[in-house]
């Protein structure tokens, strides 16, 4: 008789650190070995020490990249940079004492994907390294109220073109809606990791919503793609 398959294995999120105080570096170090779903590539303590691991030949590319930005040898923004010119799918995030605008704005255009303060305990950053691989943009609360007060011109009401889906949005949704995880979208649509992850934030700022399954129940509120 034919035997059940088993469900395929999910790899581990890859995860690279770049932290120089001591004590934090060890417990992240410690939360990331921990956990099943993740896989630490090297954990090290200054730029230089950054710049040579992604450097070597054989260096295997993270999917999530933890940076401190105050380094002892210079700014983890240069790592960032680095990173994303390399591997450009790698997703790059903050965690760091520094929660001024002019270093949030610097980071993002860095190429940072997430900001944490230091205020999130180890266990915690480990649940944002997910949040991230899975499509999300973690910011510490803080930093996001910062950002949301920030003076900026009136902005014209959004038009029909501004919030209307694009068939390549719609179709990354209707994937999303049968329970695909972004890998498996990237591979149906022929396109890296980081360009489905471009097309998910778009459509949820199109649709207004933060979550899969407020996506999925807008979308098919609007009569954009059909009931799952």
């Amino acid at each position: 008789m034919p035997t059940a398959s088993s469900p395929p294995t999910v790899p581990p999120i890859r995860v690279a650190v770049v932290e120089d105080d001591a004590a934090c570096r060890i417990a992240l170090v410690s939360a990331l070995n921990a956990a099943d779903d993740m896989h630490l590539l090297w954990a090290v303590a200054s730029r230089t020490e950054a710049l040579a691991a992604m450097g070597r030949k054989e260096a295997e590319p993270p999917d999530v990249l933890l940076v401190d930005l105050g380094l002892p040898d210079g700014s983890g923004l240069e790592v960032i940079a680095a990173a994303r010119a390399r591997w450009p799918d790698a997703a790059p995030m903050v965690s760091t004492i520094f929660g001024d605008e002019a270093n949030v704005l610097r980071a993002i255009e860095a190429g940072a994907l997430g900001y944490l303060l230091k205020d999130v305990p180890a266990q915690g950053v480990v649940d944002e390294v997910r949040h991230l691989h899975a499509g999300g943009s973690p910011i510490s609360p803080m930093v996001a109220r910062k950002l949301l007060l920030r003076r900026q011109p009136p902005v014209e009401p959004a038009t029909e073109t501004d919030t209307t889906l694009s068939a390549r949005e719609t179709e990354v949704l209707r994937l999303v809606a049968r329970g695909h995880t972004l890998d498996e979208v990237a591979q149906a649509l022929g396109v890296s990791r980081h360009t489905v992850r471009s097309f998910v934030r778009r459509l949820y700022a199109k649709l207004q919503v933060k979550t899969r399954v407020e996506a999925v129940h807008a979308g098919v509120r609007q009569g954009i793609i059909d009931a799952p």
